[in-house]
């Protein structure tokens, strides 16, 4: 019949400037699709170092077939492509590129088409969007399905947020439901060396149906898929909903001719794939799975042993505890399912060329150490919590008391001053309470560095740990930790993501992993446990200091970044949103208090933790929220208006 084809995407592990270690993973896609179809096909490969466009490149039998450039540039939130790069804003418009010289070495080419064009083959049309592309209210695959384009690529590099993949899954079946057709998506997979992590999510769609899945979070650094599906579904189905607006496209695609089909004589006994429904993870599935696959990256390319983490008994560090948990999880399944990849990065991490993991809690007392750093303000119930957490999840614990370092720095101070500061409760100012408070955290980020680098010398073992930290999102837009404190680390797993999710993630570890130490965490009131005790039970709780519940601060949070709103809009957002639980008068000291710590802390975000960027109200200055770190901290005009007194 001659109108089957079998077409194939795929998810690569790559990693910036590993060039060779790229290489090895498209040749291995390559070879695996062969194995998987024996059919001609056409590939299309990101290269975005050509010219100032970004590009995508259609190879073919030691050809290039045409250069397609990125027509929308990403520019917002995290992206910047446009201090690199210019978009091709020529449309229909394809001129004569010249290669360089190496290039015309292997291909025998001078020159390639280049410009917004499509490839004409003798049985079907493929055009191509590249990544943000398909996000754009002006997508090209409208235009080229109207021209005729049947199958469209889309090479991405769309990195993971909580709740995001439905917003992919959903823009590629809109893109064929709308016009028809068959969309081929394909997506970057893991850490490529920063604070994102690009989850998979590999598909084939078709007239409104995704057919095929990828994996969304996978230790795999190569996985692709392929499905078989009948071209004559598309024409009938464009048929109807399209024929009547072909003759409004002003210019048509300019059309690459080559010469060899995609479809073979014989296959009318070659079965198609049909409509799947999309398997969606749940947000504490996500939270699991995604940042434990960004850390597993994250430690066998930094050449390190493993990680060390001061576990307080608290949710936040509960939670960092429980996400490299799931990454040793995932590591012995990789290793079951035959990822000989993961089994020998595992061997080299610990050390160990004869290493099989079988059991989690067994790896994890390998590659994870946690120390509870106890203080005379600390209490047993967060000593016992922290211990039994670490039991549960096979961790190498540690208790290490500070009181003897922190009373040294304090004796420093002492002898320089004449004076020693006090705690609140024992008639110290509010400077003298928070000063010591502080000496306390800055006192353990030092000491988990010494037993990071020192650790593993210890018992013999080489290399050394990188240090995690555990403050989350909600913290870090009112600057509510100390700079420099324990949360100060290498990486953070959580510091995008809300309390409110941490929690959920925490119940969730207690069903999936038995972790019923977390029944204690979950039931106890955050505290940091930097003020004296009272009758041995703590004084001191996080809502308390921040003025604001964490579930509140969310809010605040996705009004500040993703709204846009300074004082006085997010007043008038939130008289509505909080009306049955705050009166406006309450709502306005609420607003305010928010602004003036989130303005005084600000500076604090400069230094804060590399963290796994998570959610879309992040407030991470160094890439994603590009506000000044020095404001006017009275707001004398937003405070102002509308009498918000």
């Amino acid at each position: 019949m001659g109108r089957k084809v079998t077409l194939a995407t795929c998810s690569l592990n790559q990693w910036a400037l590993d060039f060779d270690g790229n290489l090895t993973r498209i040749l291995k896609s390559k070879f695996d699709f062969y194995f998987q179809t024996l059919l001609n096909f056409v590939f299309f490969s990101d290269f975005p170092h050509i010219c100032k466009q970004n590009t995508l490149l259609f190879p073919s039998c030691r050809r290039i077939l045409l250069i397609r450039p990125k027509m929308v540039m990403a520019n917002c939130g995290l992206h910047r492509e446009m201090r690199w790069f210019s978009p091709w804003n020529q449309l229909r418009q394809v001129e004569e590129y010249f290669l360089p010289r190496m290039i015309q070495e292997v291909t025998g080419q001078d020159t390639v088409p280049f410009g917004d064009c499509v490839l004409s083959t003798k049985d079907t049309c493929i055009g191509s969007e590249i990544c943000q592309e398909l996000w754009s209210p002006r997508s090209p695959h409208i235009q080229m399905s109207l021209d005729g384009v049947e199958i469209f690529t889309n090479s991405s590099a769309s990195h993971h947020e909580l709740r995001k993949a439905d917003q992919r899954v959903n823009l590629i079946k809109s893109a064929t439901a709308k016009c028809g057709g068959i969309y081929l998506y394909s997506n970057q997979r893991g850490c490529d060396g920063d604070r994102v992590y690009y989850d998979g999510c590999a598909m084939v769609a078709i007239n409104g149906d995704v057919v095929v899945q990828g994996a969304q979070f996978s230790l795999n650094d190569v996985e692709v898929i392929t499905a078989t599906l009948d071209l004559e579904d598309v024409r009938s189905y464009r048929g109807e909903r399209c024929h009547p607006h072909m003759e409004n496209e002003p210019k048509p695609c300019h059309r690459v001719k080559v010469d060899f089909s995609l479809s073979t004589g014989d296959d009318i006994y070659l079965p198609t794939h049909q409509p799947i429904t999309w398997n969606y993870h749940t947000p504490e599935e996500e939270i699991s799975l995604g940042p434990a696959s960004w850390l597993w990256d994250y430690l066998r390319r930094s050449g390190q042993g493993g990680f060390l983490l001061p576990l307080s008994g608290g949710v936040d560090s509960s939670s960092t505890a429980c996400i490299v948990h799931s990454m040793c999880v995932q590591i012995c399944q990789a290793v079951q399912d035959n990822n000989s990849q993961v089994l020998e990065d595992v061997r080299r991490v610990t050390g160990d060329a004869s290493y099989y993991p079988q059991d989690p809690r067994e790896l994890c007392g390998r590659l994870f150490t946690t120390c509870y750093m106890s203080s005379e303000n600390s209490s047993v119930d967060t000593c016992t919590r922290a211990k039994e957490l670490a039991h549960q999840i096979g961790s190498t614990h540690m208790n290490i008391n500070i009181d003897m370092a922190v009373k040294g720095i304090l004796g420093i101070f002492s002898v320089v001053t004449g004076k020693w500061p006090q705690f609140r409760v024992n008639g110290g100012s509010p400077r003298e309470n928070l000063a010591l408070q502080n000496v306390q955290a800055r006192v353990r980020m030092v000491l988990a560095y010494l037993f990071a680098q020192l650790s593993l010398w210890a018992r013999g073992k080489p290399g050394g740990l990188l240090v995690l930290g555990s403050a989350n999102v909600d913290e870090s837009l009112t600057g509510y930790f100390t700079k420099y404190d324990c949360s100060s680390a290498d990486i953070n797993p959580i510091g995008g993501i809300s309390k409110t999710d941490l929690k959920s993630f925490l119940l969730y570890c207690v069903e999936q992993f038995q972790l019923t130490a977390l029944k204690g965490v979950l039931s106890a009131p955050p505290t940091a446990e930097l003020e004296p005790l009272t009758d041995g039970q703590v004084s001191q709780t996080d809502e308390a200091d921040m003025g604001m519940t964490y579930s509140e601060l969310s809010v605040i949070g996705r009004l500040r970044k993703m709204s846009k709103c300074g004082p006085f809009s997010m007043f008038c957002k939130l008289i509505h949103m909080w009306r049955d639980a705050l009166s406006p008068a309450e709502v306005a000291q609420k607003v305010k208090h928010f602004f003036r710590m989130y303005s005084v802390n600000r500076h604090k975000m400069t230094t804060v933790t590399p963290a796994y960027h998570a959610e879309s109200y992040s407030p991470d200055d160094n890439r994603f929220d590009l506000r000044p770190f020095l404001y006017n901290t009275r707001w004398t005009w937003q405070f102002r208006s509308n009498n918000i007194q």
